[in-house]
This record gives structure tokens, C-alpha cells and sequence, in this order.
């Protein structure tokens, strides 16, 4: 346990040292780098800004069941990513590879989620996007 603590405030660390965050204008332009389909790119980003407002270092609090979200997507540990040296879970990535500039990894996983749960996976988009107006895209 105390192995989990230590390696969750290391990559809090880590993730407050390094780090981007994305204009809107940029988090579009990595969507559709990354194919993610332009009738729902609205409510892509409407996600991500509830979810990490764009940052793509964020480590989320703890869950209420002692989990971890990761990256622009917060994605959770519990279920899609692994956190020890090695790729596993649903997603088969490694948690800390969630954390990096280039989105690729989350794009990929988040697709996978996406595939499985739909919109609904993330609490962010059900509570500020879902079934709401959405602003035009910024560019």
C-alpha cells in the first residue's frame, strides 16, 4: 500500500513539473490528428475542459474506491490503465504514459472507453455536456 502512496505523490510530482495545456484551438487540431470523428469533436472538447481543463499532466484526486484518473481524458486506473512498469488493463498502457504531451496513448484508450461505455464513462461530460448547447468549435 504504502508503495501505491509513494508512487501516486511521485507522479503528482512529476505531473506538476511537466505538462501542457492545450488551447482549444490545439486540442482540436490534435482530435482530428488523431481521427476522432468531427460531429462529435463539440463534445470532445466540452469533455476535456470539464475533465482537465485541457492540462494534459492532471492526476485526479482519489475515487471514492482509492483510484486514480489520468490526463486530458481522466482516465481511470482502476479499470483502463496499469501503474507499474508495464502496459495492462483495458486499455494495455501504463498509467504514467496517460501524462505526456503527445496525446497518442490517451487518444487510443479513450477511443476504446469511448467504444465500450460511450460518453457516459466520463462524469464530466454527463454533468456539463450532455443534453446542453454546445459553443462552435474555435477554429
Amino acid at each position: 500500500m504504502s508503495r501505491v502512496i509513494l508512487l501516486v505523490v511521485l507522479v503528482c510530482f512529476a505531473s506538476n513539473t511537466f505538462g501542457k495545456t492545450l488551447s482549444e484551438c490545439e486540442l482540436v487540431r490534435e482530435l482530428r490528428k488523431h481521427g476522432f470523428p468531427e460531429n462529435q469533436l463539440k463534445d470532445w472538447v466540452c469533455l476535456v475542459n470539464a475533465e482537465s481543463s485541457r492540462r494534459t499532466n492532471v492526476v485526479g484526486p482519489p475515487n471514492s474506491d482509492g483510484s486514480h484518473d489520468y490526463g486530458l481524458f481522466q482516465i481511470n486506473d482502476r479499470y483502463w490503465c496499469n501503474n507499474g512498469d508495464k502496459p495492462g488493463k483495458g486499455c494495455n498502457v501504463r498509467c504514467k504514459d496517460l501524462l505526456l504531451d503527445d496525446i497518442g496513448p490517451q487518444a487510443r484508450c479513450t477511443k476504446t472507453i469511448f467504444g465500450v461505455h460511450g460518453f457516459e464513462a466520463w462524469y464530466g461530460w454527463v454533468n456539463k455536456c450532455k443534453g446542453r448547447p454546445l459553443p462552435p468549435l474555435p477554429c
